[in-house]
């Protein structure tokens, strides 16, 4: 675990954003396509630490950018090449372009500032995606991942960052999976070899850190 001035330092508002990752009524909501997923997102707190989480990017000037997952009512474009996407495609709740279901889910609040990527395609809320350009135009150092789910989307989201060059920050106790003991497994043995490991109370401190002025 990094020191608080280490994360301090890492986490710097200026250089930070912050990406919520499939936090959408389909998946996370009272009526998700997933209710496993949903269930274990808001039981364990997972949603409730993403909204502050959210709520203090907004107060300390981070950048939040929120990936959403969509489809087409008449799939054109999306991938049928795993067992995932072919499984997606006869649940109950879809998660189509312009509906309910790929709106921010409560308790989650959108800013006016805050960005929102949609993707009709792949596992990654990153790759081949408007995600990297965007980071970069806003001088993104480091990548700060939460949300959904611990299983597929938010390890692509990790590796992908890593690739790109980010330095990538994952909050514990803001992501979830299924069943609930394999999102603390994913963090041990894999996410803490790529990425920084820290709890929502240790973002929102280091974010409410008083920082340096540097004097001319």
């Amino acid at each position: 675990m990094p020191t608080p001035e280490q994360l301090a330092e890492q986490l710097t508002p200026a250089s930070t954003v912050l990406l919520t990752v499939e936090c959408q009524q389909g998946v996370v909501g009272l009526d998700s396509a997933l209710p496993e997923l949903a269930k274990e997102a808001r039981s364990s707190g997972a949603l409730q630490n993403v909204a502050r989480l959210v709520d203090g990017a907004h107060e300390a000037g981070v950048q939040v950018l929120h990936a959403v997952a969509e489809r087409r009512p008449d799939g054109r474009g999306a991938n049928h090449n795993a067992r995932l996407f072919r499984a997606a495609e006869r649940l109950p709740v879809q998660q189509h372009s312009g509906s309910r279901a790929v709106r921010i889910a409560e308790p989650i609040v959108v800013a006016e500032e805050d960005l929102v990527v949609r993707r009709l395609h792949g596992l990654s809320p990153i790759a081949g995606t408007d995600v990297d350009p965007l980071l970069r135009n806003l001088g993104c150092r480091t990548l700060v991942v939460v949300g959904v789910s611990s299983n597929v989307a938010i390890p692509n989201a990790v590796f992908d960052a890593v690739n790109l060059g980010y330095t990538a920050l994952v909050v514990s106790d803001a992501i979830a999976g299924v069943p609930a003991d394999y999102t603390p497994a994913m963090i041990r043995n894999t996410l803490a070899l790529v990425a920084t490991v820290a709890t929502t109370e240790d973002v929102l401190t280091s974010w409410k850190r008083p920082r340096r002025v540097s004097r001319a």
